[in-house]
């Protein structure tokens, strides 16, 4: 039994890092347990959307695969095509040089990466929504709202008590998931920014860059009863010349309130494990030299 969970945990990092879809048995997209997606309600008329409401447990709407950006954003992905070539500015492009992902147009194997990613660092924001996103819990509160996500099971507050966004000064402390504040644009559509991002996140799986000067916007449209839209878009002076959006409208499900949501961790110990048994030998490393 201990064998063969040490396998599959290895096949799931396998699966994590280089981010391919999981196939099942009948060549579709391997689901969350007791998720509901939009091909099991073929036909159906969602009911209106409420005002003022996006709690509730969300799945991406297609599959559950659909979220699953390993070769960078989703909405424009590092795939060489001139129209998802971002607007890097010579810091920016510098910057992405440095790095070493495992996807995108310049991946490379997992041994050779400098992703803080694989080595358990926390994913952050906005990448924690920009790869790997699966189940998410929306809760709302009086004077905020909590937004619990499965990778890692990290959670982030978006203050709505009127508070502003803190300056971006020296003074300020970097925080993994940064500085939020929202509200609603209409009785359908909320909207957060943050600030105040610790550097040494990624933006993407693809290695995009950022600076301390980041700011994300996100915006989250209640289409009707069963679906919420996301969008995300980045505006980073120092490294983009000028705002680009990662994430275009992806459409998440209402899950049923009794929904299970699944530990998605990063162990480490089985993360070393990993690289010992796979990817360095995958790679030509050979650390007896």
């Amino acid at each position: 039994m201990a064998r063969r969970f040490v396998i599959s945990t290895f096949l799931l990092i396998a699966v994590l890092m280089l981010a391919h879809p999981v196939w099942a048995q009948n060549g579709e997209f391997a689901r969350q347990p007791g998720a509901v997606y939009d091909s099991d309600k073929k036909g159906e008329k969602p009911a209106p959307a409420p005002r003022h409401d996006i709690s509730g447990t969300w799945e991406p709407a297609k599959t559950a695969s659909d979220a699953t950006q390993g070769g960078g954003a989703k909405a424009m992905p590092s795939d060489g095509k001139p129209e998802h070539r971002l607007p890097y500015t010579p810091l920016g492009q510098k910057t992405f040089q440095s790095h070493k992902p495992l996807n995108g147009v310049t991946g490379v194997p997992a041994a050779l990466t400098n992703d803080p990613l694989p080595g358990c660092d926390p994913a952050g924001f906005p990448r924690i929504a920009l790869h790997d996103f699966r189940t998410s819990q929306i809760i709302q509160m009086p004077n905020e709202v909590a937004i619990l996500y499965e990778r890692d099971k990290k959670w982030r507050v978006i203050w709505t008590d009127g508070r502003k966004l803190p300056e971006i000064n020296d003074a300020l402390e970097p925080r993994w998931w940064g500085y939020s504040v929202g509200k609603w644009l209409d009785d359908y559509t909320f909207v957060a920014d943050t600030v105040g991002l610790d550097e040494r996140t990624w933006v993407d799986n693809a290695g995009r860059p950022h600076s301390d000067a980041l700011h994300v916007i996100e915006e989250y449209h209640r289409a009707d009863r069963d679906h919420l839209e996301m969008t995300i878009t980045i505006d980073d002076p120092k490294m983009y010349s000028k705002p680009w959006i990662a994430l275009n409208k992806l459409p998440l499900r209402l899950q049923a309130p009794s929904f299970d949501i699944r530990e998605m961790e990063c162990v480490p110990s089985e993360t070393s494990s990993y690289n010992e048994g796979f990817s360095d030998a995958a790679a030509g490393i050979d650390k007896a030299k």
